[in-house]
């Protein structure tokens, strides 16, 4: 089976070994856990009014999906060294652009999976319509987009770093 680029995630070794461990967690302890507390629950009575029943197993329909997630996740990765600090934008790398010229309109943001995606920066997807458009541009150059509208957005790239965090 071939996959397409869309479907390939780029990690770093320290992040696909970060998502490996959390799978292994999951799928060990974690649901030995939340089976301990299903059952302790069940032995409360009436499954139809026990709340601790009732969440826990919320709990476990959240950690396995996660666990799926996970699993696409690390089967479709490739793993790969940081992006080459040499100025040209790609997966892993802070991005700062400015809106159609304007210098004062700028947005930096993290070009990575949704996996990388933390409170600290905004993340954006390779695949988006704006990653899309600005992978393989080096910094000074201006790059196109598709807007959801049909239309065509001009942004100019302004720094492309690669991210640290």
């Amino acid at each position: 089976m071939t996959q397409t680029s869309e479907n390939v995630t780029w990690l770093t070794q320290e992040a696909y070994n970060k998502l490996k461990a959390e799978l292994e967690y999951l799928t060990g302890p974690a649901r030995a856990e939340i089976s301990a507390k299903i059952a302790a629950a069940r032995e409360e009575g009436d499954l139809r009014e026990n709340g601790g029943y009732h969440a826990a197993k919320e709990e476990q329909g959240k950690q396995e999906l996660r666990v799926r997630q996970l699993t696409q996740l690390l089967e479709n990765a490739k793993v790969g060294e940081a992006p080459a600090a040499d100025g040209a934008v790609a997966p892993g790398m802070v991005v700062t652009i400015a809106f159609d010229g304007d210098e004062d309109d700028t947005l930096t943001f993290l070009l990575a999976s949704r996996e990388y995606a933390s409170a600290d920066i905004e993340t954006y997807s390779p695949q988006s319509p704006l990653g899309t458009g600005v992978i393989g541009h080096k910094v000074g150059e201006d790059a196109q987009y598709e807007l959801p509208n049909g239309k065509k957005a001009s942004v100019k790239i302004l720094k492309a770093e690669p991210y640290e965090g």
